[in-house]
């Protein structure tokens, strides 16, 4: 069956595992290259395919298999740790350096380093401290739409506070961008999470969320043991409210922050 095969290209190329019985979602998500590809189905897209080596139509598939919903703030008590706790705790530590290093490891679209960088600019922006924020993802296209930061009504509708659509975005026709101000203060970056990882900085946070859910047992523990290496040793690693590093790597411990809990080595 062709879904069988697109299910194995996309595992080949990212190693995400994509459920079977979930056609529909390839349906959904590659429609929008048909026309390009002179094609009148998903299932023809995926028969010419089958036969050519890997190459950019390919590319383009996978990118949109494996690009995953995302929104500003989302399920806010991680931002409200991030701001109310873990920042202000890493800033007393750092206070003979003052730098503060973070990283999105799955960033989408922009809209999570772009939340983390609002909440910096309105908070901890003291003179003589800097911020890094490093964003990543698998997609080169995905990418250079978040460098943009250029967003729907939709999209900043989505757990974007009023108060902050209108601080750090301007109007931009039918759309808003993200004032100039933000968006240097993130910087974009390809990186394949199931690979192993070269030139990574070492990071006192780092925003993994939503994302191991998508990957064996295997591929899990490897992520995790990569990130050991990236994060300082009191460094904070968010996950999403579905993952845990339980039964996955035992040199991480959970810690609990209101109505979030997120982990860093233990020791």
């Amino acid at each position: 069956m062709e879904f069988d095969y697109l299910r194995r290209l996309v595992k080949d190329f990212s190693a995400i595992d994509i459920d079977a019985g979930k056609e529909y979602l390839a349906d959904l998500r590659l429609s929008p290259l048909l026309p390009d590809q002179g094609c009148e189905s998903v299932q023809e897209l995926l028969q010419q395919l089958r036969g050519k080596s890997f190459g950019g139509v390919h590319r383009k598939v996978v990118d949109a298999m494996t690009n995953n919903e995302t929104w500003f703030f989302r399920d806010l008590h991680p931002f409200t740790a991030l701001g109310d706790e873990i920042i202000p705790e890493l800033m007393k530590k750092r206070a003979s350096d003052r730098r503060l290093a973070i990283w999105s490891a799955a960033c989408s679209s922009g809209q999570e380093p772009y939340s983390i960088a609002m909440l910096i600019r309105d908070r901890f922006m003291i003179p003589g401290w800097s911020f890094s924020i490093r964003a990543t993802d698998i997609s080169t296209p995905i990418l250079e739409r978040a460098k943009k930061g250029i967003y729907t009504q939709m999209e900043v509708n989505r757990g974007l506070p009023a108060p902050a659509l209108a601080k750090h975005f301007t109007k931009s026709g039918s759309q808003w961008e993200l004032k100039s101000e933000v968006r240097d203060m993130v910087s974009f970056d390809l990186i394949n999470l199931s690979q192993p990882w070269s030139g990574i900085p070492t990071a006192d946070i780092v925003f993994l969320r939503n994302v191991l859910i998508y990957f064996e047992v295997d591929v899990r523990k490897r992520i995790l043991e990569q990130v050991r290496r990236v994060l300082r040793s009191d460094g904070y690693l968010f996950l999403g409210g579905a993952e845990t590093t339980l039964n996955l790597d035992s040199n991480f411990e959970r810690v609990q922050f209101g109505r979030y809990a997120c982990y860093r080595m233990k020791g």
